[in-house]
């Protein structure tokens, strides 16, 4: 009786150990889903905080090619962290004015880095208010390289793109633009 008991004891130990051993993946989904990609903050369901940069986007029906772009050049978690940051947002007519196959051309793996370069061209790091931005300012982007503003009138300009509106995040500022920013060859 009591080599009974012992045995029942150390299966059930065994058991215990092997199902606390056990991991799922996020969601349910299993462990082999799951990519590389897939992972990270911008990846984190919450419906009940302020919505960052990349969630804004997301919800933009007019700038589903600009998150298209984003997810190409897997550069979705940059746009979710604590910031400030400054994104100047082309909307889809703004990508339509590029030559056509373009945007087709630049989502393909092997212009990744092309594409990251020209994303990174629209996003300065800081909180860059309408009302902050001179004429003649020039801004750092996350590319490395500085871009001019002009204001005229009620007109403001980043680079040759005009800023059409803004949108508050909680990790920034979105400031949707007409046109499509390309950085410097250097």
């Amino acid at each position: 009786m009591k080599t009974l008991i012992q045995l029942i004891l150390s299966v059930v130990i065994l058991f215990f150990f092997v199902s606390c051993s056990e991991t799922t993946a996020p969601s349910g989904q299993s462990d082999e889903s799951t990519t590389e990609q897939e992972s990270g903050q911008a990846f984190v369901d919450d419906d009940e905080s302020a919505k960052n940069i990349l969630q804004v986007a997301v919800g933009s029906k007019d700038h589903s090619t600009l998150v298209a772009a984003v997810q190409a050049a897997e550069l979705e978690n940059v746009l979710v962290n604590a910031g400030p940051l400054t994104v100047f947002a082309p909307n889809n007519a703004a990508f339509d004015k590029l030559p056509e196959g373009t945007v087709g051309e630049l989502v393909k793996p092997e212009n990744k880095s092309t594409l990251s370069r020209i994303i990174k061209y629209h996003a300065s790091p800081g909180n860059y208010q309408i009302d902050m931005l001179k004429d003649g300012q020039s801004l750092f982007q996350a590319s490395g390289h500085y871009i001019k503003i002009t204001k005229k009138d009620d007109e403001v300009m980043i680079g040759d793109a005009k800023i059409l509106g803004t949108v508050q995040a909680s990790n920034g500022v979105i400031h949707v633009i007409d046109g499509v920013l390309l950085p410097p060859e250097n």
